[in-house]
């Protein structure tokens, strides 16, 4: 196929691309580089723009005579939507119009859209499906659930295809060691452990050690980025044969809390990590994992690697001599 990947220089999105890559599709990346690298795209075409340039993605579309976009590029920080609300909708709600904007201007008639399990908020139980009606409790969490309605209307008054894929907390990094996400922008805790390993500078904080859960410390579904992206190509394959639109989750469906994941880095790294007792975050869960029995049953996928996994990558890229920041 020929694919439009917007923020595809990022960190799910360049595993994507590569994925993409490697079955011989045609691959063009629009990008703003402001999280991602050029290097991380391959041999894909790569276009300098903002996602919220509709006459530029309708430009490339044209160009490229693009038959299916998968969306990634968003703002992704739930910190930083609290402190800037109006970048996120602007980034996150404005870009996915300007996307399918641009789509049904060219006839395209597939997108996979990159969306969060944030749009949950703070489900009463685990594991979470796709029925439970979504409460975001920050403005990323509103936005890629404003985004995914966007999208779901669009569905429904131009006939596109699609599928929102709900990820839940991506980790880890390519198996051949030259991808992977940098420290400087991530917030998710397996990279702020291997923060602390690597920099030795300073404790990781546990943002509750009282929760109701075996440790005491919340549990929370990682999922490895090869498994994401393998995600995104299944998903893609399913739209162009037919497939239902809807919203999928991604997960490895199995729950893992703060003080496993701490553990399992410090038998990894061979470090200490010192990890300091805090108090609870407004808004967090006790407990949140997805059931991914619908990926499973729409597009045959289901996570295949654990945690150790996704920290033993995501450490060797972090050491190794091959990274490409992405």
């Amino acid at each position: 196929m020929r694919v439009l990947v917007t923020g595809g220089a990022g960190y799910i999105g360049s595993h994507t691309v590569r994925r993409l890559l490697a079955r011989g599709d045609e691959v063009t990346v629009v990008d703003d580089l402001s999280r991602g690298r050029a290097a991380a795209v391959g041999d894909a075409t790569l276009i300098t723009g903002d996602v919220r340039d509709t006459a530029l993605l309708a430009t490339t579309m044209a160009r490229q005579r693009t038959e299916a976009v998968v969306h990634f590029a968003a703002l992704k920080s739930v910190e930083a939507s609290l402190r800037d609300p109006g970048a996120y909708f602007s980034t996150n709600v404005g870009g996915t119009l300007a996307v399918l904007e641009a789509a049904v201007a060219n006839r395209v008639a597939t997108v996979v859209h990159s969306s969060s399990c944030a749009v949950y908020g703070v489900p009463t139980s685990s594991p979470v499906d796709e029925t439970v009606p979504p409460s975001p409790t920050n403005p990323y969490g509103e936005s890629k659930l404003q985004a995914e309605r966007t999208v779901a209307w669009f569905g429904r008054c131009h006939g596109l295809r699609h599928l929102d894929l709900r990820y839940f907390n991506a980790a880890g990094a390519s198996a051949a060691g030259d991808l992977g996400e940098p420290l400087e922008y991530a917030t998710n805790l397996i990279p702020v452990v291997l923060r602390a390993a690597l920099l030795d500078d300073g404790p990781v904080f546990v943002f509750g050690s009282d929760y109701p859960t075996p440790d005491g410390t919340a549990l929370r579904d990682y999922v490895h980025v090869e498994d994401l992206a393998d995600a995104h190509v299944l998903a893609l394959d399913h739209l162009r044969n037919g497939g239902e639109s809807g919203t999928l989750n991604l997960g490895t469906g199995r729950p893992t809390s703060v003080r496993e994941v701490i553990d399992i880095a410090r038998v990894v790294t061979g470090r200490a990590i010192p990890a300091i007792d805090a108090p609870r975050r407004p808004g967090d869960a006790p407990a949140v994992w997805a059931d991914t029995a619908k990926a499973r049953r729409l597009l045959g996928w289901a996570a295949r690697r654990r945690v150790a996994e996704m920290i033993e990558s995501a450490w060797a890229w972090h050491r190794g001599p091959l990274r490409v920041s992405t």
